[in-house]
């Protein structure tokens, strides 16, 4: 069967900027970071008087990623950035109206647009499994018809960087991990991976824009190159630590690791910051190395490694003499799980008769509940025990309440109240936030949930249709 669709005009320019979709200057809004479908829905329901009907989507996995124990909620501030934004400037409503891809109506109606509904949400740093409602979207149909993919976008990358880095994180204990990843993905996503990486438990990044824009540590001194380029490897390490002090950190691995080393010291002497190894059997070298500085008189000084590490083989070097770790392609790219499968579906709607109704997916493998949906989780001596993820009507659901449970607590806080957004919600505080957050609820799962073998997840959801 083919899929039917429309030749677009596009606007001839030589003068291609360095951000996606910008062209002469002018760079797409958040409102054209999404499907055609989407417009022409809208289209369609403004005609037919469906568009203005209280719906409520919501954001969730039917399953975690195979083998994974838990997921972690990242991307809200950025999405809440995005909906505040969310309108097409002049020249888009120009090329929906060129294309035909909507009516003049429409036209006129997205001149005007602003959210005015309300999101209920996971906050980031939070734990989510199958079923958990993560996003909450409630509006008209056409107000959150329009958001599905900027939603989802966002969504599926932060949170699989996120449980990505927890992971990693949670395998290197106390000590540091810093992000080194924006070399192995499209240039705005690596922002989007460092920002991610700091809610799973990252310190810093090595991208400067991330570090500029969210206030992230940032991290760097020098590469192979810049020792290549220099006569000896003595005269590059005279040359950075001149410029840098002795506290920098020394690549030692170009050469020889061990004639670096010792070189590394008659440079910067036994106050050497530290040295970073790139390649080899890391476990045994920074071993060696260690007992090698040791002997120099260079006790204080750290050793990094990097070199395609993932949680596996952070995990390997734990009884290694390592200080820090640099973590790069295996992070960005959500450690073999570069997306979280989520889905926003309709999951109520205004009726004729003005009352809300359910409704629900019976596709064969894709059913969903219907009703909105609260997630509550059980604890038990101050532990997670399940989450209880309650689907009815708004009363129905507020109104619930259960003894057989224990300690429960209410997972969702309300980052767009009726249009009215929650500034703190994206505030380079409010990342930080996540990650202390984060490592409180990492905290309260049980130990199994830190297990890097395959097994279900670490807590089991429950789905409670309430009357």
């Amino acid at each position: 069967m083919a899929i039917v669709g429309v030749r677009l005009r596009t606007q001839q320019s030589t003068n291609f900027k360095t951000n996606l979709g910008e062209r002469e200057g002018t760079m797409s809004t958040a409102a054209m970071l999404t499907d055609m479908y989407e417009y022409t829905m809208v289209d369609a329901a403004l005609r037919d008087g469906t568009a203005h009907r209280s719906c409520v989507f919501e954001v969730f996995t039917r399953h975690l990623p195979a083998g994974r124990r838990y997921g972690v909620v990242a991307g809200l501030g950025r999405i809440i950035e995005y909906i505040k934004d969310f309108r097409p400037s002049e020249e888009e409503l120009a090329f929906l109206r060129d294309n035909k891809i909507v009516s003049k109506e429409t036209i006129e109606w997205l001149e005007n647009f602003h959210f005015s509904g309300t999101i209920r949400a996971y906050r980031e740093g939070e734990m989510f499994f199958a079923n958990s409602p993560v996003v909450q979207v409630e509006g008209t149909f056409a107000q959150c018809t329009l958001l599905e993919t900027v939603i989802l976008s966002v969504l599926n990358y932060d949170c699989a960087i996120a449980s990505a880095a927890s992971r990693i994180t949670s395998a290197a204990g106390s000590r540091p991990c810093a992000d080194m990843g924006g070399r192995r993905a499209h240039e705005s996503a690596a922002i989007a991976a460092s920002r991610s990486a700091v809610v799973g438990g990252f310190v810093s990044t090595a991208n400067l824009a991330a570090a500029q824009r969210y206030g992230i540590p940032c991290i760097g001194t020098a590469a192979h190159a810049f020792t290549l380029v220099h006569d000896s490897e003595r005269e590059a390490f005279e040359s950075q630590v001149a410029a840098l002090g002795v506290n920098t950190t020394l690549l030692t691995d170009t050469y020889n690791v061990e004639e670096a080393i010792r070189t590394a010291v008659e440079v910067a002497g036994t106050d050497l910051g530290g040295i970073r190894i790139d390649s080899g059997d890391l476990a045994s070298m920074a071993q060696k190395a260690r007992h090698q500085l040791d002997a120099l008189g260079a006790t204080s000084t750290k050793i990094t490694v990097t070199n395609d590490l993932d949680e596996y083989a952070i995990a390997a070097l734990a009884t290694a003499p390592v200080d820090s770790y640099g973590v790069g392609t295996r992070l960005v790219t959500g450690s073999g799980h570069p997306t979280s499968s989520m889905v926003y579906k309709l999951v109520e709607r205004e009726g004729n008769d003005g009352a809300m109704h359910p409704v629900a997916k019976k596709s064969f493998g894709k059913t969903t509940d219907g009703w909105r949906k609260r997630g509550l989780r059980a604890y038990e001596y101050g532990l997670a025990q399940g989450e209880l993820v309650l689907a009815g009507s708004e009363q129905a659901v507020q109104s619930w309440t259960s003894d057989q449970y224990g300690d429960l607590k209410d997972l969702s806080i309300v980052a767009i109240d009726h249009g009215d957004i929650d500034e703190s919600l994206t505030t380079r505080e409010a990342l930080f936030a996540a990650r202390n957050y984060h490592y409180e609820a990492l905290r309260e799962l049980p130990v199994n949930a830190l297990s890097l073998s395959d097994g279900e997840q670490a807590i089991p959801t429950e789905v409670i249709t309430v009357e």
